[in-house]
């Protein structure tokens, strides 16, 4: 985007925790929201002579990104030490790939708001340890919590190909979507699990050569990323305008005044000291374990908002919809899947569904409800079994659990649509009440109102209103 006289450069390094059973170099768990450090072992705590195992299940769920992003995955990768003192890395180096990456020229088509495309290419995916979380309390003491050591990340960064903060938010949107949809993580900003250090810079129009970049780290809101990207840009061309220069620094962005303080004068790659890690051997991946992999990957938002729109003839938006995840679009074909109308199950899940987890604060897969319930209800609904009005309460009784049919059945909402029964009940209610039928025949609509609601008294409820409807008026034009 254009600053006054000068155009925007900006690439997104984007940290993703992977949702493995295990730690990357230790079987400690991957669980988030536990005791503080209840989740460690001596390898976490960096004991001297302990020795990690690199974890298979992290190494394939990072090829499955590198796969889905459209990037090469690696023949080889070996495993290198960045050596960086700080409290919440006892061991004082972080392990990570930084000499063979597992993905490298990958790319992510991105849809800008004015619908056009931008292919914003990926350098390179690399799989690395997370580091722990300090915590900075009000009685002057900073506590480290170690749950979070080690945990696998996938670290995926972009070429310089992004031109505004609106389209480093459009391509951080879609990326996370893209994400979800490899099965890898549930990507939830909130929980730390998808993270972004930003580089931004700004040169005059025309100029062939980019201009310094400054870095804002561990920024974990979209809305933020956007919000930075903005200050910095009227701050470096109110710098440069000045007659100033620009550093490669570490900023940090504040939200309350919605503007990035100096942290610290960028460290080149030499401070880090990397070397090749001496306690893990070199990986070797051939394209037989490459094919296994592909074979499991989720199918993509886009392949099934294709699907949905060509095969259901479900409308766009609704498509777009059910693949903002992949717990959505995987139960949304679940219940296609049970029996369900495909477009009824859509509107349900668009609407009643989300109501009720937006209301509760849950996600889909902490409810009760089950595919085979919402299909069950669904198709109580199509065959006449239930009407829409009694359908609310079995959509309640699902979301606590119920089978829908046996709830209908025992709580009388079985709507009654046999002719015998309802011929009754017509016969009964129009020998008792002659006047009706001459006002009807007088054209008084009324009459066939007043008819019905008797109709309904009569079968509390339950009679099949079409069915009904139609059998008396049948009858009203015998007489």
């Amino acid at each position: 985007m254009a600053t006054g006289n000068f155009e925007t450069t900006i690439g997104l390094e984007v940290h993703v925790e992977m949702q493995t059973n295990s730690k990357l170099m230790s079987p400690s768990p991957v669980h988030y929201g536990d005791k503080p450090n209840e989740n460690t072992n001596v390898i976490d705590f960096g004991y001297p002579g302990v020795l990690p195992v690199a974890n298979k299940g992290a190494i394939e769920f990072g090829m499955r990104a590198a796969l889905a992003l459209h990037a090469t995955v690696s023949p080889f990768i070996r495993w290198d030490r960045k050596n960086y003192f700080y409290p919440d890395n006892p061991k004082a180096y972080q392990t990570t790939q930084s000499q063979t990456p597992l993905g490298t020229n990958g790319y992510l088509d991105v849809t800008l708001v004015d619908g056009t495309v931008k292919r914003v290419r990926i350098k390179e995916m690399h799989v690395e340890e997370d580091a722990g979380k300090n915590t900075h309390g009000a009685d002057g003491y900073s506590y480290v919590d170690l749950n979070r050591q080690g945990t696998p990340l996938i670290e995926i960064v972009s070429e310089p190909d992004i031109a505004s903060p609106e389209e480093a938010y459009a391509y951080l949107e879609q990326l996370r979507q893209a994400i979800l949809f490899t099965g890898i993580s549930e990507a939830k900003m909130q929980e730390g699990q998808m993270r972004a250090d930003v580089n931004i810079s700004i040169r005059p129009f025309g100029s062939s050569e980019y201009g310094t970049k400054v870095e804002m780290k561990n920024i974990n809101s979209f809305n933020y990323v956007r919000n930075a990207l903005i200050f910095e840009e009227k701050r470096q061309a109110e710098v440069l305008r000045s007659g100033g220069v620009i550093q490669q620094e570490t900023r940090r962005y504040n939200e309350p005044t919605k503007s990035t303080i100096l942290m610290r004068v960028k460290e080149g790659a030499d401070d880090y000291r990397y070397f090749p890690e001496p306690d893990l051997a070199p990986i070797t991946i051939d394209q037989t374990w490459i094919q296994k992999v592909a074979d499991e990957l989720p199918k993509s938002a886009g392949d099934r908002q294709h699907d949905y729109v060509s095969n259901l003839g479900i409308e766009p938006y609704d498509a777009e919809v059910l693949t903002q995840t992949l717990a959505m679009s995987d139960f949304y074909d679940a219940t296609v899947a049970a029996g369900a109308d495909a477009k009824r199950a859509a509107n349900y899940l668009i609407g009643d569904v989300n109501a009720f987890m937006n209301k509760h604060q849950i996600e889909l897969q902490d409810t009760q409800l089950t595919p085979a319930h919402l299909a069950g209800m669904i198709k109580l609904i199509e065959d006449g079994t239930i009407s829409t009005k009694q359908a609310k309460q079995v959509f309640e009784a699902i979301m606590a659990g119920e089978e829908p049919e046996s709830f209908a059945k025992k709580n009388g909402l079985v709507q009654i649509s046999d002719p015998v029964v309802l011929l009754g009940w017509i016969t009964d209610v129009l020998d008792n009440n002659p006047q009706s039928i001459e006002d009807f025949k007088g054209g008084k609509d009324r009459a066939t109102g007043y008819l019905i609601g008797q109709l309904m008294k009569m079968s509390k409820g339950q009679a099949n209103p079409g069915v009904m409807n139609k059998m008396l008026l049948e009858e009203l034009a015998k007489r």
